[in-house]
């Protein structure tokens, strides 16, 4: 008589999955890296200010506004008017720091960043959070395109955070930066992953290898060269040797450090980005990759379908869409095959 064993069920998902931290439980992680680094960093620059579209508590902006309240302004749910005053100020002499969600600030106010701020090189920072499939509210939410729209504006810096590390070292570095930068935002419980990396620090506008390995070259930003990270331990296991090439800046992509990762290696490229594969990083390097005249063994982009996605818990869409540690590595596993 044979006995049935029970598959082991994973635990129910609530509705808060669809707003939770992108950490997996156990990781190691630091609140509010942003606002922290933010506070900081203004301490002796009075010309630092601070402006939202009713969005502080979920940008981590909070913390500026409860530490400097006269340089904190609170636009409401108005994300044209937040852009066009944070141009306003900068002609002042100002520094305005704007936040809001991605999806908002950049399709509802794309013309105010693109007339108001960007054409007159104005020196804002816009710092948006939920940016790619860190919510899951579905498309109104799901900034899956905002690289896309933010890389056609001409003089716009674009940064692509990984961890709470790369946070708070880009916002000195982009509020040195004279001219207009926007920075996808990692809220709240923030993972910490790049402080194991042996001397990592970022630069803006420049990539850096994280790990070497002879069969696939991983080129990452955001979240998703945390999980390039997770996999490539994974794929080790089985003596599949994985390289990862973090581009924490997108605009102006460090090609030549791109080049050099690729050329004469005999190695599978593969793109991983939080974006859709129209128009992100994963599009960018192609570009680079065709006009420096560089042939990969073989090229695979690992992001975003062009689609209106899902609403529902974030680990459900993240293995659905192929960006959880497991998905990315049976993509992997697949193009090698």
């Amino acid at each position: 008589m044979s006995t049935a064993v029970a598959t082991p069920k994973k635990p129910k998902l609530t509705t808060s999955a669809m707003i939770a931290s992108i950490a997996s439980e156990g990781q190691r992680v630091r609140a509010a890296p942003f606002g922290k680094a933010l506070v900081e960093y203004a301490a002796n620059r009075p010309e630092v200010v601070g402006l939202t579209a009713d969005l502080a508590k979920y940008t981590d902006l909070h913390l500026f506004a409860q530490a400097y309240p006269e340089r904190f302004f609170q636009m409401g749910m108005a994300e044209q008017l937040l852009m066009g005053a944070a141009g306003g100020m900068a002609k002042e002499g100002l520094v305005p720091f704007a936040t809001t969600y991605a999806a908002f600030g950049t399709r509802r106010a794309f013309d105010f960043i693109h007339q108001v701020i960007a054409e007159e090189d104005l020196n804002v920072k816009i710092c948006c959070a939920l940016p790619g499939l860190t919510t899951g509210y579905g498309p109104s939410h799901a900034a899956i395109e905002d690289i896309a729209m933010m890389r056609g504006v001409p003089g716009l810096t674009i940064v692509d955070p990984c961890d709470a590390l790369d946070i708070e070292q880009a916002v000195p570095q982009i509020a040195e930066h004279k001219g207009p930068v926007y920075m996808r935002l990692l809220r709240g419980q923030v993972p910490l992953v790049l402080d194991e990396i042996e001397g990592y620090r970022f630069e803006l506008g420049k990539a850096k290898l994280l790990r070497e390995g002879a069969d696939v070259l991983v080129i990452s930003s955001g979240l998703l060269t945390m999980r390039a990270l997770e996999a490539a331990q994974d794929l080790s296991k089985d003596n599949i040797g994985v390289a990862v090439l973090h581009c924490p800046t997108i605009k102006p992509l460090d090609e030549a450090a791109i080049v050099e990762a690729v050329r004469y290696k005999h190695r599978l490229v593969v793109v991983a980005e939080n974006h859709s594969v129209i128009g992100g990083l994963g599009e960018a390097v192609a570009s680079a990759l065709l006009r420096h005249r560089v042939q990969p063994a073989g090229f695979q982009l690992a992001g975003l379908p062009d689609a209106f996605l899902d609403a529902g818990a974030l680990p459900t869409l993240h293995d659905r869409y192929g960006i959880s540690r497991e998905a990315l590595g049976v993509r992997i596993r697949t193009w090698l095959a």
